[in-house]
């Protein structure tokens, strides 16, 4: 039995990071060999098991056969003649086929040092092309990786995969699992660029894929391009390290100009609610939990209104305030603000601009949240008269707080 520290460990020690797990493969093994080493087994479609102090996972050595579409068609040979070299072959890029012996030795059949050093993403063999998963990893890799490249040959193989129908194979939960990871790495506009570039964007995310070329008004987008802006403002917030909610809201908030009639060019006119109408599309195919969902919606529906605050009467403010659902559902109101705000700043020259409307319009909730809401339906003679009484009490503090008419 020989076992080596393998993949992501191994990989993320050759580049200076931080190793977060650590995955072993073991060689010269049989299921009940580890089971008599007290390893306990976990896995289902492939001998793994957990160490007995470590709980870490230790996989037997094994080679893949591709026998159907997807990922899932895939059948799986472990046994103890299979080879360290065989079982890195497997795997999907040469950074990750790299092994380490216990006294630190590496094993690197593939090369996967060389492509570290130079910074290239590249497949290890053609079986690469068996799973359509690993075309999702390799996008989300490059959002994690800045400073990597894709080789030309991996994201002609990716081509051609999708041409040849595997993207239609994958799983919608599959999907969204890769895409919420790469949404939250370091630059995730690069993993959707790397999507669009081999063809897989317009099978996953349509109306994602449908915004580049799409003009906007220079005035107000000096970028024009409506992906190319919508890719800054998801890019704006990773680098604020915003939630994923308010990352998915910032990638969806636009939607909606893909789908404006080309006479009406470059303005979009209510582009908002087609906005609303794709998203749910989205959310319903891909299975986007609730809080990414509802965010989404409120920021696409709301986040044109939100630029014309200052011009509003305190009823009018009010108004918008409930329509937000501010008073009940403040976590999701602040978030709304911060994906208005990646909004606001996802624009060519106007990184730091300033944020006034978000500004006045937190100054109104909380003028509007020194109300005492109970007090005041205590002294009403009944509850057809308490919904006026909060509305005008909160309408006269959002007015004096800001000094506006009512």
């Amino acid at each position: 039995m020989q076992i080596y520290l393998v993949g992501g460990a191994v990989r993320d020690r050759l580049l200076g990071l931080a190793v977060k797990d650590s995955d072993y493969v073991v060689v010269g093994a049989t299921p009940d060999q580890m089971i008599a080493a007290g390893y306990r087994p976990v896995g289902k479609d492939f001998p793994v098991f957990l160490h007995p102090d470590t709980h870490q996972e230790y996989a037997l050595a094994r080679t893949e056969r591709k026998t159907g579409k997807g990922y899932k068609g895939f059948s799986v040979y472990a046994d103890s003649a299979v080879t360290l070299e065989q079982d890195l072959a497997r795997r999907d890029f040469t950074i990750n086929a790299i092994a380490q012996t216990d006294d630190g030795q590496l094993i690197d059949p593939f090369h996967g040092q060389i492509d570290i050093q130079q910074k290239t993403l590249r497949h290890v063999t053609d079986a690469f092309a068996e799973d359509p998963v690993r075309i999702l990893r390799a996008a989300r890799f490059l959002a994690r990786f800045t400073e990597f490249t894709i080789a030309p040959e991996t994201l002609a193989l990716m081509r051609e995969m999708v041409a040849a129908g595997e993207v239609d194979a994958l799983v919608p939960e599959r999907v969204w699992q890769e895409l919420a990871k790469g949404l939250m790495e370091q630059q995730p506009s690069r993993m959707f660029e790397t999507l669009r570039a081999c063809g897989a964007l317009h099978k996953i995310l349509p109306a994602l894929n449908a915004l580049w070329g799409v003009p906007q008004t220079a005035l107000y987008h000096p970028e024009i391009d409506t992906g190319v802006h919508v890719m800054m403002v998801i890019d704006y917030a990773a680098k604020q390290g915003f939630s994923l909610p308010v990352r998915f809201a910032a990638l969806t908030h636009d939607l909606g100009k893909g789908t404006t009639p080309a006479d009406v060019l470059p303005r979009h006119i209510g582009h908002e609610l087609r906005s609303v109408a794709l998203i749910h599309e989205v959310v319903s195919k891909l299975k986007v939990p609730n809080d990414c969902k509802d965010l989404a919606l409120v920021v696409a529906k709301y986040h044109g209104k939100l630029h014309a605050v200052r011009q509003m009467k305190a009823s009018t403010l009010l108004q918008f305030l409930e329509a937000l659902d501010a008073f009940r559902q403040r976590a999701r109101f602040d978030d709304f603000l911060l994906a208005c705000e990646c909004d606001s700043r996802g624009r060519l020259g106007l990184e730091q601009c300033p944020l006034d409307d978000a500004d006045h319009l937190s100054r109104a909730l909380l003028a509007a949240l020194t109300v005492d809401a109970g007090a005041i339906a205590r002294t009403c003679d009944g509850p057809t008269h308490i919904k006026s009484a909060i509305f005008a009490a909160r309408q006269q503090a959002i007015a004096e707080a800001l000094s506006l008419t009512h």
